[in-house]
């Protein structure tokens, strides 16, 4: 969201300060169901244009101003500064504009729209303060029921031993359609995590009913068995596709997507290799036999 919010302010990240899950602040989604990055997102990036609309508000009627008569198509905002995109040496910072017009602040609100040709609903609102010295406060609420629109697909190669039958998982490629990657090592280390789960679930996690009292009988991480790193193979990860039209910064969610089909792809991987079809989980060394 800081990144959003210093791209549509044309400033450096550390100029901008965003809060999200503080009690201080109005109710927001959680950082789940591969919604808040094209949700929240969206209410960053219109909240940020609305603010610059605002700055040109002031100026636009300003004889006193190389902005005068400028609209938000015709400059562009960088190094803190807005300037007219036809000559960027002719220009205001946020500061000069604010100093000259006797303010302290400009505060703009904004929503996360409707995804067009979509069904989904976003509904969220964000407030901005420029202050300034150049500081962006956000603050945001937002809540959202949203299509999931990424895809993927999943690679596994795998080797069992005929007569031990023990699996072993030696390289997966996951390709992923995520609209606009807008950070990609974060991205990367999410699709990673899902495909740790993805391994987890396909050769090791089960949970273990006790049948005379119904309680889970593992219900520890001394009993539950989880992927770790001796479990990981090397991991390609990359993403394809085009930023997403439905949303104004063009993301799609990829929390989920990581996950699915690694298992599929773990199974269909050993069926190749011993014409064996296992389609129940996790897949052990008696089923391999």
């Amino acid at each position: 969201m800081t990144q959003l919010a210093a791209e549509v302010l044309g400033l450096t990240v550390d100029r901008v300060e965003f809060q999200l899950g503080d009690t201080r602040l109005p109710r927001a989604p959680e950082a789940g169901g591969s919604g808040l990055t094209a949700a929240l997102g969206s209410a960053v990036h219109n909240t940020c244009v609305a603010l610059v609309q605002r700055f040109l508000a002031l100026v636009s009627g300003d004889p006193n101003s190389p902005l005068h008569g400028c609209a938000i198509e015709d400059i562009v905002a960088s190094d803190g500064r807005l300037a007219r995109a036809d000559d960027q040496s002719r220009g205001e910072s946020y500061a000069e504009i604010l100093h000259r017009h006797g303010l302290d602040e400009l505060t703009a609100d904004g929503n996360s729209a409707k995804p067009r040709g979509g069904t989904g609903v976003l509904v969220g609102s964000l407030a901005v303060t420029a202050l300034g010295r150049f500081g962006q406060k956000l603050a945001g609420a937002s809540h959202i029921t949203v299509p999931a629109s990424a895809f993927g697909a999943r690679f596994a190669e795998v080797r069992v031993d005929p007569e031990l039958g023990v699996l072993r998982i030696t390289r997966i490629v996951s390709v992923t359609d995520g609209g606009r990657i807008v950070n990609e090592k974060l991205a990367r280390s999410q699709i990673i995590g899902g495909t740790v789960g993805g391994i987890g679930m396909a050769t090791l996690e089960e949970t273990i009913t006790d049948p005379g009292s119904g309680r889970v009988a593992n219900a520890t991480l001394g009993d539950y068995l989880v992927a770790v790193h001796a479990d990981v193979p090397d991991i390609d990860v990359a993403f394809a596709g085009e930023p997403d039209p439905s949303n104004p910064i063009g993301t799609k969610g990829i929390g989920e997507v990581g996950l699915v089909g690694v298992a599929a792809a773990i199974a269909n991987g050993i069926y190749h290799a011993t014409g064996r079809r296992i389609r129940s989980l996790p897949i052990t060394i008696s089923q391999l036999l």
